[in-house]
């Protein structure tokens, strides 16, 4: 892990996907010193809190395994017995102690990393197991950092505590004169500051290891410009891929309208740029529909596409302009346009007849009614 991350291209700070990708595999923001600052406090405070109660459970404790009678001498399984209730009575101080200290190292460790829930840590990595790929990991910097820094911790704790049991070796030692009640009055006095003095140096210790941890944190999952094109792949879809799915999309939906175009009733056409194919069958349909239209190259397509297929193609530039701004392929025509659309079928439907021999020709096509609101064109002009 740590010779992949290394590199000297991974110098962009993670993204926020790698970061819940790393917190689902486990990998948090832990400061070991940060925790046992944390347990050691809250047993310190469990100890002054409840410092009368200890000190009446421990005397009446001492008092009761320091009485003897002749069965209790003589007899093994009394003594068991004894041995065991006064255990039992012990449990009940540590017990409570163990759980509020346990509960604090664990609330430490989330303080700055947060809470995850994952079993993946616990996964069996065989890969682990050698010796060869665990070289590099066992003289990377963070283990010789980590190693550097637990020398230290141990160095300063027992200077700390030695020079304290030698300013108070006195003091311990003119307990064994006091009475039971005042000896362990002092006993717990002499630890208490001995135990706020380990205090402060973890502290210290704490304040150090924990941005110390958020960094290493961050350094671990630094990202080359590689791995950020990489997710942005992942997140998005690959460009080229996309591309290519889109001209194969609009090569299809190409096919499919040209497919549609013989089928049609007319091509309505601005002549070099725009054409829409309708169709209009009054036992099926409420209104035409547009089954084809296109521009530039598509619309010449269209329009020859129709001329093969004898389908008429009509000269009416406003209304192919609305309808290829505001109409969709393969639904009905908007209401506005009703009037126009229907204007052109009612002159192809003539022109039809009369190419039939049943009635005369029609002449030009009349003045369409198209709203100036729906041609593109005029938009433009009036925003100028």
């Amino acid at each position: 892990m740590a010779a992949e991350n290394d590199g000297p291209d991974r110098n962009l700070p993670a993204t926020p996907r790698k970061l819940q990708k790393a917190r689902e595999d486990g990998q948090v923001v832990r400061s070991r010193d940060l925790g046992h600052f944390g347990a050691i406090a809250a047993g310190g405070a469990v100890l002054v809190g409840f410092a009368p109660q200890i000190v009446g459970w421990l005397h009446d404790l001492v008092a009761e395994a320091l009485r003897f009678d002749r069965i209790a001498s003589t007899e093994p399984t009394v003594m068991v017995e004894r041995l065991a209730d006064m255990g039992g009575k012990l449990l009940w101080i540590v017990i409570p102690m163990g759980f509020a200290v346990g509960l604090v190292a664990v609330a430490g460790g989330m303080l700055i990393g947060g809470w995850t829930w994952s079993f993946k840590p616990l996964q069996p990595k065989f890969s682990k197991l050698n010796p060869i790929t665990g070289l590099p990991r066992m003289f990377s910097k963070q283990q010789f950092v980590d190693a550097l820094k637990a020398c230290f911790l141990a160095l300063v704790l027992g200077i700390v505590g030695a020079l304290y049991l030698k300013s108070n070796i006195e003091t311990f030692g003119g307990v064994i004169a006091l009475p039971l009640p005042a000896a362990l009055q002092q006993v717990g006095h002499t630890v208490l500051g001995g135990l706020l003095m380990l205090l402060l140096a973890l502290a210290l210790f704490a304040a150090v290891d924990a941005p110390w941890q958020r960094y290493m944190h961050a350094t671990r999952l630094k990202m080359s410009h590689r791995d950020v094109k990489q997710e942005h792949k992942e997140v998005e879809g690959n460009a080229e891929v996309k591309a290519k799915i889109k001209v194969r999309m609009r090569e299809m939906s190409r096919r499919r309208m040209l497919a549609a175009v013989p089928h049609a009733d007319l091509v309505v056409m601005n002549p070099t740029h725009y054409a829409v194919a309708l169709k209009y069958d009054d036992a099926k349909m409420a209104a035409p529909r547009v089954v084809a239209k296109g521009a530039d190259l598509l619309a010449m397509s269209i329009r020859d596409t129709a001329k093969t297929s004898k389908v008429p193609v009509l000269q009416a530039p406003v209304l192919a302009r609305a309808l290829y701004a505001h109409a969709e392929i393969d639904r009905e025509i908007p209401a506005a346009l009703f009037a126009a659309v229907a204007q052109v079928l009612a002159y192809v439907y003539q022109l039809r007849a009369a190419l039939a021999g049943h009635s005369p020709m029609p002449g030009e096509l009349p003045e369409l009614n198209v709203p100036a609101e729906l041609d593109p064109h005029n938009k433009t002009e009036n925003a100028e």
